[in-house]
């Protein structure tokens, strides 16, 4: 753990500590306070009451809890686009979750247990006062306030999620992990910030920060190199390492990176990068259905508040798909492209907007007599409205 005592890093920029690492500035240590002192809803479901927690206090509970089952917590850090956000504040991602990690040894079954468990009496704990909670069991608190829980456990990956619901989709999420070997998707992302040396400051000092006297708060990038990082943050530039190790190959962020004006550090290496992303969403997701669930969840999650953006998004999405896809059959690619098609008119037809009579694509319902197992509509176009090489055919196949 850092000493919460030191210096406020040199004006100007971070002060490099090492390749992967840099000390943040006053001004960066001001937004991370601030955020960790805001006070984030937890939305229950049902009758349950919203919660009103500072993540702040989050952190201390739950940490302070793990210690006192013989759970060691070996550094908090905070990730994702919320550090990203801290270290450049103009970066044009701006941040949804909150995405803590809480370094821990999880090397049984029962410590993950434990830890779930931790969790549930910390969220006993927030309920406010006049709440009977004598009645009230962690399957009952999971229900109405976890959003999502994953336990992941193998040869390489040791790690679990709960993410407390927020209906803003502004999730807390609350990661432990052992060991994981994948810690981000693209370098614009790949930041975390320590929090340890904050949060003794504040449980230590009498005496509120000050540009002389804050704690030294170090942040990491763990696609390798801060400052390289670091530029690509500032000038929004898309640049990554091996997209097959992600799950689903980065292509959902990339193509987000893509509609938020980033730009590919070098075409000609993004166009093979794509094919590998591709490939791996495909892998992952190789079913139709499995496909349109991941898709409609992460439209719903990433876009609040940007819900115009949605029909760029799919068609950016469309393109990467049909210039890049080389593992599929040609019927499983013009399926695929099909149902990103469908998604892109229910966005319009959401926003209401009605496309010029050139541009209009007709879907209706079959007849009861004619059946497909993967969709409830059928798409055809008057006049293509997808930049897109093949054409699609007007009538559809008697067979």
């Amino acid at each position: 753990m850092l000493v919460a005592a030191a210096a406020g890093a040199a004006p100007g920029g971070a002060e490099q500590r090492g390749s992967r690492f840099s000390v943040l500035t006053w001004e960066q240590v001001q937004r991370l306070d601030q955020i960790l002192g805001e006070a984030v809803p937890i939305h229950g479901r049902g009758n349950f009451p919203t919660l009103s927690v500072r993540p702040r206090t989050i952190v201390q509970v739950v940490r302070s809890r793990l210690e006192k089952k013989g759970i060691t917590v070996h550094n908090v850090r905070l990730n994702g686009s919320a550090a990203s956000h801290i270290l450049h504040q103009d970066s044009g991602l701006g941040y949804k979750d909150l995405d803590l990690i809480f370094g821990v040894d999880l090397k049984t079954e029962d410590v993950f247990q434990l830890v779930k468990d931790v969790v549930m009496d910390c969220l006993l704990d927030f309920l406010p006062e006049g709440v009977n909670k004598d009645k009230i069991t962690p399957m009952t608190l999971k229900e109405a306030y976890v959003q999502k829980l994953v336990k992941v456990c193998n040869e390489t990956d040791r790690w679990s999620l709960i993410s407390l619901s927020n209906n803003s989709g502004k999730n807390v999420e609350l990661k432990f992990v052992d060991s994981l070997r994948r810690q981000f998707e693209f370098s614009v992302d790949s930041f975390q910030i320590i929090l340890d040396s904050l949060l003794l400051f504040g449980e230590c000092s009498e005496n509120p920060m000050a540009e002389n006297f804050h704690p030294t708060v170090t942040g990491e990038s763990m696609y390798g190199d801060f400052e390289e990082a670091m530029d690509h943050l500032r000038n929004r530039v898309i640049a990554t390492r091996n997209p097959e190790e992600i799950r689903g190959g980065g292509l959902l962020k990339y193509c987000n990176l893509l509609v938020r004006g980033f730009k590919p550090k070098s075409e000609v290496d993004m166009k093979a990068l794509q094919r590998y992303m591709c490939s791996r969403f495909f892998i992952d997701f190789s079913d139709i259905s499995e496909q349109l669930r991941k898709l409609e969840c992460y439209l719903q999650s990433h876009f609040v508040g940007m819900e115009s953006n949605r029909y760029d998004y799919l068609m950016t999405l469309h393109r990467v798909v049909n210039e890049s896809t080389v593992c599929l059959m040609g019927h499983e690619r013009r399926q695929t492209l099909n149902l990103i098609a469908m998604l892109a008119v229910r966005v319009l037809a959401e926003q209401n907007i009605i496309p010029t009579v050139t541009n209009v694509t007709c879907y209706y319902q079959p007849a009861p007599y004619v059946s497909e197992i993967n969709f409830n509509y059928y798409v055809t176009h008057v006049q293509p409205f997808l930049p897109c090489n093949q054409s699609y055919p007007t009538w559809l196949p008697c067979n």
